[in-house]
């Protein structure tokens, strides 16, 4: 059975940090390309960064490049989020996904649908 659950959310401050983690059950994670996803109240679901499986290419949104940083540890079977600079518009469940199928590369434009396998998210609040 295939699992993701992310932790490492909480309330910051703008300007603040946070690094999310997606700890992966039932499959071997560093076979997998892992998305990070978020979705605020009101607002649909919207890719957030990528990682791929082959050789560690990443995506990120526009609205996060510069900001946000993606990365796996196979030994842990996890993938980070590294969010600094945070802003108020970052606030957000984020979710961490996998596909159903073995992938070696990010999808372009980091659609959802491309993927599978949810966790239940993690909360993240910028606010002051």
């Amino acid at each position: 059975q295939v699992q993701l659950v992310e932790s490492g959310g909480g309330l910051v401050q703008p300007g603040g940090s946070l690094r999310l983690s997606c700890a992966a059950s039932g499959f071997t994670l560093d076979y997998y390309v892992i998305g990070w996803f978020r979705q605020a109240p009101g607002k649909e679901r919207e890719g957030v960064s990528c990682i791929s499986s082959s050789d560690g290419s990443t995506y990120y949104a526009d609205s996060v490049k510069g900001r946000f940083t993606i990365s796996r540890d196979n030994a842990k079977n996890t993938v980070y989020l590294q969010m600094n600079s945070l802003k108020p518009e970052d606030t957000a469940v984020y979710y961490c996904a996998a596909p159903g199928q073995y992938g070696s590369s990010c999808p372009r434009g980091s659609p959802s649908w491309w993927y599978d396998y949810w966790g239940q998210g993690t909360q993240v609040t910028v606010s002051s």
